[in-house]
C-alpha cells in the first residue's frame, strides 16, 4: 500500500488545496493499492507559477549540468527499478514477466540517450547573416495515460529536461503511482525547485486546467483521439504548442510469400502483450486469402498457448484490464463484434476462473470486414482482427483504411519487398519482419493518431523554439 497525501511542487511535498484521496485499485486483486491526492485549479495555479518561476535560471543552466541531472536520474532509477516495475505491476496489472522490462528498463535505454543529447542545445548554425540557435519552449504540461506510464512520462520529461523546460505532470488517475515514485526519485537527486512539478486528480479539473492555463507554453497529451481533441480545443485560445499521442489500429501486413508461422504468431504476440492495452498494438492482421484458413489454425493455436492470470505469476503472459470499466468498454467491443458477423475464433469472456480480477481472455476475430467497427475503432483489450486480403494492392489499401496511423507492420520474405510495402504505408512507425522498438528513432502518428513525436532528436526538437539573429 502507497498513500501520498501531499503533491510535489516547488520542490517540495506540500498539502493540496484539493479535498480528499483517490483510490488506486490493484486490477487483479481489486484490492486497493494506493492512494493519491485529489489536485483541483488552485494547485494547478501553483505548480504553473513554480513552473515559470524556475524557467528562467533553468533555462540558462548550462547543458552539461542539466545532463548531470539526467544521468543521476539515469542512476536513481536503476537502483529503483525493480520498486518501480513492483508498483506498476500493481497499479495497471501488467505481468512480472513483462513489466520491469518493458514498463521500466525500456525507459531508462530512452533517458539516458538525452545525456548526450542534451548538448544539441549548445550548437549554433550560421545561415548566410544569421545565427541560427534552439532555445527552450518555456513551462511544459504533461497530461500521461495509464497504460505504459512511466514509459509516457520519461518519453515527454527527458527531452524536455534536456532542452531547459520546466514541466507539471498529471498523471493518469488509473495509475498514478509511479508519477509520486519518481517525484521521490526527482526530489533525491536535487533538481532545482520547480523545474519538475507533480498534480494528480480528474482530467476534467487538473488536465483542463493545465491545458487552458495562459502561463503553460506547451501541452503534450498521450491518450484517446477524442480527449486529445478537447485537449487541443483548450490549448487553441492561448496558441500554446500542442503534442499529441493519440489512437491507433495498427496493422500487420503479411504476404503470400512470408514465414507464415512467425508472422502469425508474432502478431498474436504483439497484441496480447500488456493484455491488448497498448497505442501500437497490432490489432488488425491482413493475411493473403491464399493461406488465410493456414494462418488462423496458427493464430488459435499461438493464443491458447498464452497463459492470462495472476500478474506475480511469471508464467503469466496477460494479466487484466486496468480497470473494470476497461473490461466492460472490451466485452461490449466482442457483443459488436459477434453482431456485425465477425466470426469468433476463440476467447469473447473473462476467460479464468480467479474469484476477482478485471479479466478478459484474449479474443480472436476471423472474417472481419475492415468496414466493422472493432476493424475502424481502438478497442484497447486483447482482441485481434484477421482479415483476408486478394493481392498485395488490396492489402496495402485495407492498412491504409483507417482514420489512425500510429503504426504497422510487414512480413515479408523478401526484405527489399518488405521495405517498398513499408514504405507505402501511412503510419508513423513500421516495423519490418519482427524488428524492435528503437529508443532513439522517433514515435508519433499521421491523421487521428496525433502530431509531434517523442524519443531521440525529434523528440527534443518538440521542446524547442529556433531562433534566428540576423547580423
Amino acid at each position: 500500500m502507497r498513500d501520498y497525501s501531499r503533491l510535489f511542487i516547488d520542490g517540495s511535498w506540500q498539502l493540496p488545496s484539493g479535498q480528499g484521496l483517490a483510490e488506486v485499485i490493484n486490477p487483479a486483486t481489486e484490492a486497493v493499492a494506493g492512494r493519491v491526492p485529489l489536485g483541483d485549479e488552485h494547485d494547478v495555479n501553483r505548480a504553473v507559477a513554480a513552473a515559470r518561476h524556475a524557467f528562467g535560471s533553468w533555462s540558462q543552466t548550462p547543458s552539461s549540468v542539466r545532463a548531470g541531472y539526467i544521468r543521476t536520474l539515469v542512476d536513481q532509477l536503476k537502483a529503483r527499478a525493480d520498486e518501480m516495475a513492483a508498483v506498476i505491476t500493481d497499479e495497471l496489472g501488467m505481468p512480472v514477466q513483462w513489466c520491469r522490462a518493458v514498463q521500466v528498463d525500456g525507459p531508462i535505454v530512452g533517458l539516458e540517450q538525452y545525456i548526450e543529447l542534451a548538448g544539441l542545445m549548445d550548437e549554433v548554425r550560421e545561415v548566410g547573416n544569421s545565427l541560427v540557435m534552439r532555445e527552450a519552449v518555456g513551462v511544459c504540461a504533461f497530461i500521461n495515460p495509464w497504460n505504459y506510464p512511466l514509459h509516457q512520462l520519461i518519453g515527454k520529461l527527458a527531452p524536455a529536461l534536456a532542452a531547459g523546460c520546466t514541466v507539471v505532470v498529471k498523471p493518469s488517475q488509473e495509475t498514478p503511482l509511479h508519477a509520486f515514485l519518481l517525484a521521490e526519485m526527482i526530489e533525491a537527486i536535487g533538481l532545482p525547485a520547480g523545474v519538475f512539478n507533480l498534480v494528480s486528480g480528474p482530467g476534467s479539473k487538473v488536465g483542463e486546467a493545465l491545458a487552458r492555463h495562459p502561463q503553460v507554453d506547451m501541452v503534450s497529451f498521450t491518450g484517446s483521439t477524442g480527449a486529445g481533441v478537447r485537449v487541443a480545443q483548450a490549448a487553441a485560445p492561448s496558441v500554446k504548442r500542442v503534442c499529441l499521442e493519440l489512437g491507433g489500429k495498427s496493422p500487420l501486413l503479411i504476404t503470400a510469400d512470408a514465414d507464415l508461422d512467425a508472422a502469425v504468431r508474432y502478431g498474436v504476440q504483439d497484441v496480447m502483450i500488456n493484455s491488448g492495452q497498448t497505442c501500437t498494438a497490432l490489432t488488425r492482421m491482413l493475411l493473403p486469402a491464399s493461406r488465410y484458413e493456414e494462418a488462423l489454425a496458427i493464430a488459435v493455436d499461438e493464443t491458447r498457448k498464452l497463459v492470462m492470470g495472476d500478474p506475480q505469476d511469471p508464467n503469466s503472459f496477460l494479466g487484466p484490464m486496468c480497470s473494470a470499466a476497461q473490461r466492460r468498454t472490451v466485452l461490449d467491443y466482442i457483443r459488436i463484434g459477434q453482431e456485425e458477423g465477425a466470426r469468433l475464433l476463440c476467447g469473447g469472456d473473462t476467460g479464468v476462473d480467479l474469484d476477482r480480477g478485471f479479466y478478459v481472455a484474449p479474443t480472436l476475430f476471423a472474417d472481419v470486414d475492415n468496414r466493422m467497427r472493432i476493424a475502424q475503432e481502438e478497442i484497447f483489450g486483447p482482441v485481434l482482427c484477421l482479415i483476408p486480403y486478394a493481392d498485395e494492392a488490396q492489402g496495402l489499401a485495407l492498412a491504409n483504411d483507417s482514420p489512425f496511423g500510429l503504426s504497422s507492420a510487414v512480413w515479408a520474405a523478401d526484405a527489399e519487398r518488405a521495405l517498398q510495402l513499408a514504405r507505402q504505408l501511412r503510419a508513423g512507425q513500421c516495423f519490418v519482419n519482427g524488428a524492435a522498438f528503437n529508443y532513439q528513432a522517433p514515435f508519433g502518428g499521421y491523421k487521428q493518431s496525433g502530431n509531434g513525436r517523442e524519443w531521440g532528436e525529434e523528440g527534443l526538437a518538440e521542446f524547442v523554439e529556433t531562433k534566428a539573429i540576423q547580423r
